[in-house]
Formats: structure tokens, C-alpha cells, sequence
């Protein structure tokens, strides 16, 4: 079985570690994993703030860079919720019947991590071990755009050591939003502050999630008040092992 890793600008630039842990837990199950590298942003912070030439840009280059991929996996459920909710009003725009066909026979074979695991290559046990309390916090997109459901509580429970703690609250926002945490500043602060809390009350070592955006900005917060958790996209841990603990215990 053959993949194609879309990393996602966030994460080529702030995260590489969780590019790297997705190619090493793919292989270790058996996927050949290629990366095209001239791939760049799927065009999010584009579309949501106004800058229409832009993000169809953007769309027009996933679609082609991927239209021969057998299947393109993406660590960021914001990515994936940009290529299935606002492509296909992007595209028929563009007006463009060959591009519309390509998409349209793209779409099915475009995963988020936690989807290409479980329902794709049908497995929850990825070998992973990885002896720590962890909490899960749902990003908005994952829980209310992809609605992955139980598919990341099925694989962390799987993970051999990892102690996974119920967090309060589940379906709260963090506040991030992208440009909605620039935008407006004390709105998003104010949520952070509530999410903080119930993330907290966990006592988890890490706190993990399947988007690097919220875990930044969770992250922040947790070192602004001398936290001794930290935070980990959840492809790290599943990537790790006895052998080859993740890179944020190094």
C-alpha cells in the first residue's frame, strides 16, 4: 500500500517532528510513504479571510498535484476540513468540468491521520508504547467538520503504558481558530483560559491532539503558567516505541 503525505505548511514550518512521526509509524505498518515537495498550503487562511485568488490557487494545486496519488493522509484535521468543506464551493466557482471531475474523484482517497488508520488500513494497535497520562483534546474541526467520533480515543487506548485521562468539557474550543485568535484577541483568550482549566484538572503529563495549531496554542498557555505538561500531536505517540521513544522525550 501506497501514501502520499501532505504535511501542511503549519506543521513543515513549526512541527517537522510530526512529519517525521507519521512517515515512521506508516512505514512501521507496512505503507510506502512519498512526499511531493511541491506541494504547499491547502489555502485555509486564505479562504477565511477574503483572499478568494489565493485559495483557488491553492485548491487548483492540491487537486493536481494529487490526482494520480492511491491516497493522501494529512496530521491536521483543519487541513482536511478546508479540502472537504470549502474546495468543492472553490472549484465550482472556478467553473473548471475537468478539474471538478479530478476533484470529485480525489476527495474520497484524502484522509486525516486517524482516519487513514482506522478505517482505511483497519487497525487501532499500532505497536505504539508510550508510558505517560495523557489527555485528548478534541479540535473543533476533527470533532465537528471530520467528526472522527471515537477513532482517536480507540487508538490511544491501544497504546501500550499510555494512561488516558477524561477531560471535562470535551466539545470546548481552545480558541484558537487561526486568524480568529489574531482577530479577536480576548475572545480567544477567554476560551483558552476555560480550556486551560479542564485540561489541567487532568494532571496529564502531555496534553495531545490531532491539529499542531491548538496544541501551539494550548502549549503557550501551559508555559505562561510554568506547567509541567507539555503538549504532543497525537502521530508522535503513536509513532513511538520502546526502541524509538518520540522525539519529545529526547
Amino acid at each position: 500500500m501506497r501514501t502520499s503525505l501532505f504535511i501542511t505548511c503549519y506543521n513543515d514550518t513549526l512541527f517537522p517532528e510530526t512529519g517525521r512521526a507519521v512517515v515512521r509509524l506508516l512505514e512501521r505498518l507496512g505503507v510506502e510513504v512519498e512526499f511531493r515537495p511541491a506541494q504547499t498550503c491547502c489555502g485555509q487562511m486564505h479562504a477565511n479571510t477574503g483572499f478568494r485568488a489565493e485559495a483557488f490557487s491553492q485548491a487548483k494545486g492540491f487537486v493536481k498535484l494529487y490526482a494520480d496519488a492511491e491516497s493522501v493522509v494529512i496530521p491536521s484535521s483543519s487541513c482536511v476540513a478546508m479540502i472537504r468543506d470549502q474546495y468543492p464551493g472553490l472549484i465550482d466557482a472556478l467553473g473548471n468540468e475537468a478539474l471538478a471531475r479530478d476533484f470529485k474523484a480525489l476527495l474520497p482517497r484524502v484522509f486525516e491521520l486517524s482516519e487513514y488508520l482506522v478505517d482505511k488500513l483497519g487497525v487501532e494497535d499500532v505497536g505504539a508504547y508510550f508510558p505517560h497520562r495523557v489527555a485528548y483534546h478534541a479540535s473543533c474541526h476533527g470533532l465537528r467538520a471530520l467528526h472522527l467520533g471515537e477513532r482517536p480515543f480507540r487508538l490511544l487506548k491501544k497504546v501500550r503504558g499510555l494512561d488516558l485521562a477524561s477531560l471535562d468539557n470535551l466539545d470546548r474550543c481552545c480558541g484558537f481558530g487561526g486568524t480568529f485568535s489574531v482577530k479577536n484577541a480576548e475572545v480567544s483568550s477567554a476560551m483558552l483560559t476555560a480550556k486551560l482549566q479542564d485540561v489541567m484538572s487532568t494532571r496529564a503529563e502531555f496534553c495531545t491532539a490531532l491539529d499542531n495549531s491548538c496544541l501551539m496554542h494550548l502549549g503557550g498557555a501551559l508555559h505562561r503558567e510554568f506547567a509541567a505538561m507539555r503538549t504532543i500531536h497525537m502521530a508522535e505517540i503513536l509513532a513511538s516505541t520502546e526502541s524509538s521513544p518520540a522525539e519529545a522525550l529526547a
